[in-house]
């Protein structure tokens, strides 16, 4: 039975298709639903973001403008949620990607993770993402739904 659903977003066209599917899910299944975005600790240099780009109008750090595009994400998620009766917890952490997912899944204990894929990155996912690759290879233990 599935009663906890874990959905990673990062605000693409398939992770809004994976929170779809997921919300259709859950409502289904009166399962729960966690959202997770990831700051990409990765992607992260010390030069800032000019201050003609960033809603504030102020020159800001790069990891707080992607925090603030992360926020972003998991609010539109939430919001895609709550239009088909849905309540979800939002989950924002920092780190490496595909680390953080398999964390998440670990300590919510989620039945099933929905992950959306394009498929667009490196040779060794040539039919899946790289994020969604990392996901189902680094020997996890539990299910991943994979949303094209």
């Amino acid at each position: 039975m599935i009663s906890k659903i874990l959905v990673p977003t990062d605000g693409s066209e398939t992770a809004r298709k994976s929170v779809k599917y997921a919300a259709d899910l859950a409502k289904k299944t009166k399962a729960a639903i966690i959202l997770l975005s990831v700051v990409d600790k990765s992607t992260l240099t010390t030069i800032a973001i000019p201050a003609s780009i960033t809603p504030s109008r102020v020159t800001e750090p790069v990891e707080d403008y992607l925090r603030l595009a992360t926020e972003t994400y998991i609010k539109n998620a939430e919001k895609q949620c709550k239009s088909k009766g849905i309540k979800a917890k939002k989950v924002i952490r920092s780190g490496h990607v595909v680390e953080e997912i398999i964390k998440e899944a670990k300590k919510s204990k989620a039945d099933l993770t929905v992950i959306g894929s394009q498929g667009k990155s490196a040779i060794k996912s040539a039919v899946l993402g790289s994020i969604t690759f990392g996901v189902i290879s680094k020997s996890t233990k539990f299910p991943v739904l994979v949303i094209r």
